[in-house]
């Protein structure tokens, strides 16, 4: 098998290069997001799941979440290293972290499943699932099979990126693809037609996440740029300790929503029983499901941001190992503009037909609190989704660039002093709709700090540019060697 050079990452159009790459990432993302998503929409429109189910659904989402934090800190990690390892010609680095991300993330995957089996009860009431017996008996049956399948899941979506990192995005997003197509046809069969309920939502996820595993195994056995020995999945002190810090930014986002929800969960629980509709037993799942069908499609605006800058990492990756800045910075600038298009259009849709995007997950079947609360929380929740994209793509453009700690650090003040801080700090004073206010305040207090990192950037990439003409113009005008 010959070897490939990926020299077409500094030769191509920039536009070219980033639709290729960033087209089926993004798809990759929202086929992703779209396993939990697509349980809720069959859930809550089964007349006898409904919003209780819907409630369990939102209890159960960040715990999924942590697995795919810790997968895609493995994956982006080292697609973002193998990518500035292959620009950079160091063959041997490139696939030693691809081996040994391969072993982190099915030893992570046994551990967090073992985990979740053990402490299930304690794990469900930390997120809020105790908001009345039936949504706790619902969370803790979907839970438990959704659990089965976590070493699938953080196996397919850690190698998602490292497949897109040897020039395959297309494949790596049909291996998603076909696993989400997958959970889309048994759900409706295992939820109407065999009355499985949540136990049927999640075998049927369980069974995409299989297929999606299974190809991503194969791939690994044809890779293009580098070829994967025994010696590759031997674990390396000094080559974890390079690619992991790199997907350090993309652990934080996921892990910080995770606790974004715990607290937002948490307050909802507790702010919902003092307020004068929802404090009533039958109704007090509403907010809960509500706040977890918003987030999701906030999560379907953020897969699209997520994947325009995670697919422009490999790109970045090599041609800064290339010496290519000039590039790298045209491909910044594309990418912010690409981020507040889809922020923009996203938020015309939240503003405009709240009612017909809640209409999609069952309203038909609730009560008229359930869409008015529905509708106030998608325009307020939401508001602020433009600053958000940007936000977002700036943090892991720096990944992509190999400033992990500054990528990090940002997205740390984002998500957990901002999010979970607001998050519990303003129901003291607004009571439930304090949790409504929490996103965009903090959208709007990261983006000034981003505006800042925006600007450095440009400015570093300029002088690099400029040292770059300098050393050239330098070795052009020395005299020639007798």
């Amino acid at each position: 098998m010959s070897e490939r050079t990926n020299t077409f990452l500094v030769e191509e159009p920039l536009g070219t290069l980033m639709r290729k790459y960033a087209v089926p990432c993004i798809i990759s993302l929202l086929v992703a997001a779209l396993y939990n998503i697509v349980d809720q929409i069959f859930i809550a429109n089964a007349s006898y799941l409904g919003s209780y189910g819907n409630a369990a659904n939102t209890v159960v989402f960040p715990l999924t979440v942590v697995a795919l934090a810790i997968a895609v800190m493995i994956g982006d990690g080292c697609c973002a290293f193998v990518s500035i390892s292959l620009g950079s010609r160091n063959r041997e680095n490139a696939h030693r972290s691809i081996g040994n991300a391969v072993v982190l993330c099915v030893g992570a995957s046994l551990v967090l499943t073992a985990l979740y089996l053990v402490f299930s009860d304690a794990i469900l009431t930390a997120f809020g699932g105790r908001v009345n017996e039936e949504t706790f008996a619902q969370s803790r049956e979907y839970f438990f099979y959704i659990t089965i399948g976590i070493p699938f899941y953080m196996f397919g979506q850690a190698m998602n990126p490292v497949i897109r990192s040897d020039g395959s995005p297309r494949f790596a997003m049909a291996s998603t693809l076909l696993g989400a197509l997958v959970n889309v046809i048994l759900d409706p069969v295992f939820i109407f037609v065999f009355h499985w309920g949540m136990m049927g939502a999640a075998v049927a996820t369980v069974l995409g996440q299989v297929l999606t595993a299974v190809l991503a195994a194969w791939y690994l056995l044809h890779f293009k740029s580098v070829r994967l020995e025994r010696s590759s999945f031997r674990l390396s002190g000094p080559i974890i300790r390079r690619f992991i810090p790199l997907g350090g930014c993309s652990l934080l986002s996921q892990i910080s929503l995770v606790a974004a929800m715990a607290a937002i969960n948490n307050m909802i629980r507790k702010y919902g029983a003092l307020d004068p509709i929802f404090s009533q037993a039958e109704l007090a799942q509403i907010p809960m499901a509500v706040v977890g069908i918003v987030m999701k499609f906030f999560q379907i605006v953020i897969s699209i941001a997520v994947g325009l800058a995670a697919g422009c990492i490999p790109i970045v990756g090599y041609n800064i190992g290339a010496g290519r800045e000039d590039r790298a910075k045209g491909l910044f600038t594309r990418l912010l503009a690409a981020e507040a298009a889809v922020g923009a259009v996203a938020l015309f849709i939240v503003e405009l037909f709240p009612r017909q995007l809640i209409g999609i997950f069952g309203a038909q079947n609730e009560s008229a609190y359930y869409t008015e609360y529905a509708v106030k929380c998608f325009r307020v929740y939401l508001s602020m989704m433009v600053l958000a994209t940007v936000n977002k793509g700036t943090f892991i453009y720096l990944q992509s660039l190999g400033k992990a700690l500054a990528s990090t650090a940002i997205s740390m003040v984002r998500e957990l002093v901002f999010g979970v801080g607001f998050a519990l700090l303003l129901p003291v004073f607004f009571g439930l709709g304090g949790v409504l206010y929490s996103m965009p305040v903090s959208d709007v207090l990261t983006f000034l700090v981003a505006a800042v990192v925006i600007r450095r950037t440009y400015r570093e990439l300029d002088a690099a540019m400029a040292q770059g003409h300098s050393a050239q113009g330098g070795a052009e005008g020395a005299p020639a060697e007798s």
